[in-house]
């Protein structure tokens, strides 16, 4: 495994570091964000760390150039703060977890894990999935709406997937999370409304739709 940690604090980024090689996971540092930028552009990696608060380029517009060319790799944005507000433009960004400072280095490796995992999870059913006029291909992970290509972050994609595939029926909150995210993630009802609300924003306002349907109380279904 080949991950990337950018921090500007060069005690933590060593930390870090030296957490993840102990486990025998391949480590880039980085203490800049425009440096990043052009890491990022030139190489690949299995998982990337950021702090948001970098000099150059913070981890928000990092995080949203990065993609811009990948929607793949996990990101783990770090911060010192823990305000939902932060939180969300996080997730808006594209970052697929959020781990606020201090925490522990066994956290971060198992999140890291959890996280490269899914994003290594091959489908195996038919490539290609429809349901109304969104057509989904799960060997690219792309999707379209009436011929216009729609750009998810992984876990958008991963959640919209999970509604569509469950023809229907009810996927409560709590299946969403220990699904998509697994046990470790601090992840709660909040964190699937705003994803919803995200989805809904992409997949059904443009289109005048309304497909993604709300059931107070106990979950989400596609109608």
């Amino acid at each position: 495994m080949n991950v990337l940690i950018i921090e500007d604090d060069t005690t933590l980024n060593q930390n870090i570091s030296e957490a993840l090689q102990a486990e025998g996971i391949i480590v880039t540092s980085i203490y800049d964000g425009l440096l990043a930028e052009r890491t990022l552009k030139r190489n690949t990696f299995d998982c990337v760390v950021m702090d948001i608060n970098l000099p150059g380029k913070n981890g928000f517009d990092l995080c949203s150039d990065f993609r811009q060319f990948n929607t793949n790799t996990p990101v783990i944005m770090l911060t010192a703060f823990g305000e939902l507000d932060d939180k969300i433009q996080g997730f808006n960004c594209g970052a697929d977890d959020y781990l606020t400072k201090p925490f522990y280095m066994r956290e971060l490796l198992l999140r890291i894990h959890s996280l490269v995992k899914r994003a290594n999870t091959k489908d195996v059913q038919n490539a290609i999935i429809t349901a109304d006029d969104i057509v989904i291909d799960t060997k690219t992970k792309s999707v379209t709406r009436q011929g216009e290509a729609i750009t998810l972050t992984p876990r958008e994609y991963q959640i919209l997937l999970r509604l569509i595939e469950n023809k229907g029926e009810l996927v409560s909150k709590k299946e969403l999370i220990q699904e998509i995210w697994g046990n470790i993630l601090e992840a709660n009802t909040n964190t699937i409304e705003v994803y919803i609300n995200f989805l809904r924003n992409k997949i059904d306002k443009p289109f005048r739709k309304q497909n993604i349907k709300t059931k107070v109380g106990y979950g989400y279904y596609f109608e």
